[in-house]
């Protein structure tokens, strides 16, 4: 008789046992499916946060490497050594990484300062307290910048252009970009030609250098933050923050751009893809620029921070699969191996009849397969809405321990921050907090497959001590 024939002739006969192994392969398979279809959501939403923000590699002088390479000057004692020209980044080096196509976006600094002159004053909240030395204080802090949009504090909001223009790498070498209370005090007005002095040391002189710097007043901006009436040291004063060139720059610190560009100390390159930094580094290679001196790290902290909470979740979602996979193999074999034990008579007659044991195995797996197969269907139904509603709740618990974690973790260095000052969320991402559940073909295919092996393997095992029986055994020794 044919072994398909009689699986639905027993299906058929027994709805009760029928409705418990499809009943039973539908949580089996409705948990499977659900774990493919939360581990597939939090993979795009990973992808998504991956495209909207990529790691900040920062690449900066090692001195200790520039020494060991014979790039500095070691001193004898009665003179210190000096870094020298073999420790400044130039920035037309710079600015061929910054071509790279794992690049999505770059800037570079020159941090000095700048003396005033009897041209400009530097703007003050008050006197300093008698007695107090500010010398080393007294100097306008300047930052030579390669777009100013791309500064934390305008891309922010806490500063902002009231009058002219900012800065951008088409600019002229000469703009400076000064703040609105100290144009007010100086009656400085965009287009106005003025003078600052280097803020270096002159080692000649043993005293601040009198060098001065000419620029051209391109822009005026505002800083949100308002005076407070007492003293505050000159360059911790946001009103006198000024920004230049890094051509600029790098004359206020008594030096001059060379052919190569400006001297920059760091530099900073926002990846598409926080898994780019090898190609970054060759690319640096290729560019002339000697890694081993100029370092590149990674800070792909605003990348952890998004995705660390649903990589936790889909993580979660891959063991629970395999749990439930090996638990559901091991139950339903448990299940199918008594029901062949109450149906042993059934077999040994159809063995005596002389039906082959691999066909009588084959009905047992049909049977199976078919409810395998109702469950798959069922389970197609329910588990989109048990993915969602199970996805949202552990996302949730894994953002909040996310939260918790971070608040606990204080402030840290910001790679991209020209200032190179620590704040509390520097990168200013927020852990990815939601999911997208979509039931598609993939997933039906997955789980089909999957509860396709867990039937064969669960009828399979148990089935094979039919292989070795034969119709007396079977007949008249009973269980």
């Amino acid at each position: 008789m044919n072994l398909f024939k009689r699986a639905w002739w027993r299906l058929r006969g027994h709805p009760g046992k029928t409705v418990m192994l499809v009943g039973l392969f539908s949580v089996i398979c409705t948990l499977v499916l659900s774990g493919f279809l939360i581990r597939s959501a939090a993979a795009r939403a990973a992808d998504s946060a991956k495209s909207s923000v990529g790691a900040v590699a920062t690449m900066q002088l090692d001195v200790e490497a520039l020494i060991s390479s014979g790039g500095a000057s070691q001193g004898d004692g009665a003179r210190p050594g000096t870094i020298g020209p073999g420790g400044d980044l130039r920035s037309k080096l710079v600015d061929k990484v910054c071509g790279s196509p794992v690049v999505a976006s770059c800037n570079y600094t020159v941090d000095s300062g700048a003396a005033p002159t009897d041209q400009v004053a530097l703007h003050r909240q008050g006197e300093p307290p008698a007695g107090q030395d500010t010398t080393g204080t007294d100097l306008f802090r300047a930052a030579g910048v390669r777009d100013l949009d791309s500064v934390k504090e305008f891309r922010n909001g806490d500063s902002k252009i009231v009058s002219g223009s900012g800065l951008e790498r088409d600019s002229a070498s000469d703009a400076i970009v000064v703040e609105e209370r100290v144009a007010e005090d100086n009656d400085l007005e965009v287009g106005d030609r003025i003078r600052l002095r280097v803020g270096e040391i002159d080692p000649e002189k043993g005293g601040m250098s009198t060098e001065e710097v000419e620029f051209t007043v391109g822009g005026v901006f505002r800083n949100d933050t308002a005076d407070t009436g007492t003293y505050v040291p000159a360059m911790a004063d946001p009103a006198n923050q000024v920004y230049v060139t890094p051509e600029g720059a790098t004359r206020l610190q008594g030096k001059e751009p060379t052919a190569g560009g400006a001297a920059l100390r760091d530099a900073t390159f926002t990846l598409r893809d926080p898994g780019d930094l090898g190609r970054l580094k060759k690319d640096a290679e290729a560019a002339g620029i000697d890694i081993e001196i100029f370092p590149l790290s990674a800070n792909d902290k605003a990348y952890r921070t998004m995705v660390g909470p649903i990589n936790k979740t889909a993580d979660f979602a891959t063991v629970t699969v395999w749990l439930v996979a090996v638990a559901g193999t091991v139950i339903l074999a448990l299940v199918i191996a008594s029901n062949m034990r109450e149906r042993r008579k059934e077999m040994g007659i159809l063995l005596s009849l002389g039906e082959k044991k691999p066909k009588l195995l084959g009905q047992h797996l049909v049977e199976v397969v078919c409810c395998a197969v109702l469950a798959v269907g069922f389970a197609a139904a329910g588990s989109r809405f048990v993915a969602q509603t199970v996805g949202d709740r552990l996302l949730a618990d894994q953002v909040s321990s996310a939260e918790d974690a971070a608040a606990n973790e204080g402030p840290r260095r910001d790679p991209s921050d020209p200032t190179g000052l620590t704040h509390e969320d520097p990168d200013g991402a927020e852990p990815v907090d939601s999911m997208d559940v979509e039931l598609g073909a993939d997933g039906i295919g997955a789980v089909g497959a999957t509860g396709l092996g867990i039937a064969a393997l669960a009828t399979i095992v148990p089935g094979t001590r039919i292989l070795r029986l034969n119709p007396r055994d079977i007949l008249t020794k009973g269980d």
